[in-house]
């Protein structure tokens, strides 16, 4: 029996339920395109208005007013930090100074007292100082005179002080009897053949402003010794080796 040969033709029954699943598909995924479509060109416009664009520019002002605050605040520091160093810098150049000052005041003396110093010789005011006395208008008064240790002999005499300053608009000069004691009205005696200290306590009138010293040393059977110190160094105690002196010779 021959074989029968494939038809050309198959004939399949329609899914129309498959066709609907498709059509409804296409439809959600069109829809769902266009719901995409809306809110990206939405956040566009939004991002594109007026408002968003200032506050924007708000928030980059905000940024940078927070960055130069740093900034200020940082300076600021810096600044303090070497303001501090400065006053300790000037404070340490004050302490040298004054420590300078003092050994040259005794290298002064010390070259004084041995003879280092041969166009000196003879009776000297080497120091002048001065201190307040509290709740008062007396200041306490203290005095070194030297001697050259080539002499090799005693010297004695009589010291006198003189204060120099202004009394409302005039110079006024108080000399030693309106100043010391009664009792050393005729001066601070010393007698010595190296150096000594002279001690006294001198008043001065509530309304005198005091400018200068002027103390002058009388030895016996020599010439006197006198030296201007201004009242702020005698305050202070720093004073030069030449400063207004007028030392005698022998």
């Amino acid at each position: 029996m021959a074989s029968r040969p494939p038809p050309r033709f198959v004939v399949r029954p329609h899914d129309a339920g498959g066709l609907r699943r498709r059509a409804l598909w296409l439809g959600a995924g069109w829809l769902l395109s266009l719901v995409l479509t809306g809110l990206v060109v939405g956040g566009l416009v939004r991002h594109a208005t007026p408002a968003a664009t200032e506050k924007r520019q708000l928030d980059a002002l905000a940024k940078d007013n927070d960055d130069l605050r740093q900034q200020v605040a940082n300076l600021q520091r810096a600044t303090q930090v070497g303001d501090i160093a400065t006053r300790s810098l000037r404070q340490t150049l004050a302490e040298r100074e004054e420590e300078i000052s003092g050994l040259r005041a005794d290298l002064g003396f010390y070259s004084r007292l041995t003879g280092g110093d041969a166009q000196r010789e003879g009776l000297k005011v080497q120091e002048v100082r001065v201190q307040p006395v509290a709740s008062s208008h007396a200041w306490n008064l203290t005095l070194s005179l030297t001697q050259n240790a080539r002499r090799g002999e005693d010297v004695d005499g009589t010291a006198t002080v003189s204060v120099e300053g202004l009394r409302g608009e005039k110079v006024v000069k108080l000399d030693w009897p309106a100043l010391g004691d009664a009792a050393q009205s005729s001066g601070i005696p010393f007698r010595f053949k190296y150096f000594q200290q002279l001690h006294a306590t001198i008043v001065l009138p509530a309304d005198f402003r005091p400018t200068r010293l002027l103390i002058h040393a009388q030895p016996s059977g020599d010439e006197a010794v006198s030296r201007a110190v201004a009242w702020n160094d005698a305050v202070s105690g720093h004073l030069t080796p030449t400063q207004g002196e007028q030392d005698a010779q022998p």
